[in-house]
């Protein structure tokens, strides 16, 4: 063997970036769309375009595209009955420059989703993004507020009408960074059913 061949690495495997959440039917994305374009407009920054609107519930960052199916089989082992989160609340994350929406009431089977997901992929041997930190749902709707205009106890985020999104499902979305932003897209789809984890 040359030493020109023992020098070459192999090369690395194909990777997706990848995450678990829950997906607003249109018409829940539409309104939180409403919500956060009203809000960019009041305080700066970027809205959520209504397409990638989504609750993350597990974040795995770059993931070998080998790996795939093992993801789906550890989702797939998941049991919580379908449930609805109502949306009635603003908040303002000062560290990260976002605005996002959330419940004023926690909602225990979306706790106990998290919880049973990120379970079953410790299991598969995955690891989530944010391990040891509390799981605080919450849908980003403004990005990038400008510190001069961002919320403040003087002005103060506006209350919301209450929303309610159901759930029957969650599932697995693929991201892909470009200069425009990120493009999600779904690669596996997994019902919310009542029963005995696996």
């Amino acid at each position: 063997m040359s030493a020109e061949r023992q020098n070459q690495k192999p090369p690395k495997p194909a990777t997706a970036r990848v995450f678990f959440a829950l997906w607003p039917s249109p018409e829940v994305a539409e309104r939180l769309g409403t919500i956060a374009d009203n809000a960019a407009l009041a305080f700066g920054g970027r809205a959520t375009r209504r397409d990638t609107i989504h609750l993350t519930l597990a974040f795995l960052g770059n993931v070998a595209e080998a790996r795939l199916p093992d993801l789906a089989s550890a989702a797939a082992s998941v049991r919580v009955a379908p449930f609805a989160i109502g949306i009635d609340q603003l908040g303002f994350w000062s560290h990260n420059h976002l605005i996002w929406a959330g419940c004023g009431t926690p909602v225990a089977a979306l706790g106990e989703l998290s919880v049973q997901l990120r379970k079953a992929l410790a299991r598969a041997g995955f690891r989530v993004g944010g391990e040891g930190r509390d799981f605080v749902p919450h849908v980003t709707l403004v990005r990038r507020v400008p510190e001069a205009t961002a919320p403040t106890e003087r002005r103060p985020l506006p209350a919301i009408a209450p929303l309610v999104w159901r759930n029957a499902h969650f599932v697995l979305v693929r991201s892909t960074l470009s200069a425009l932003g990120s493009s999600y897209r779904i690669i596996g789809e997994f019902p919310l059913t009542a029963g005995l984890s696996a």
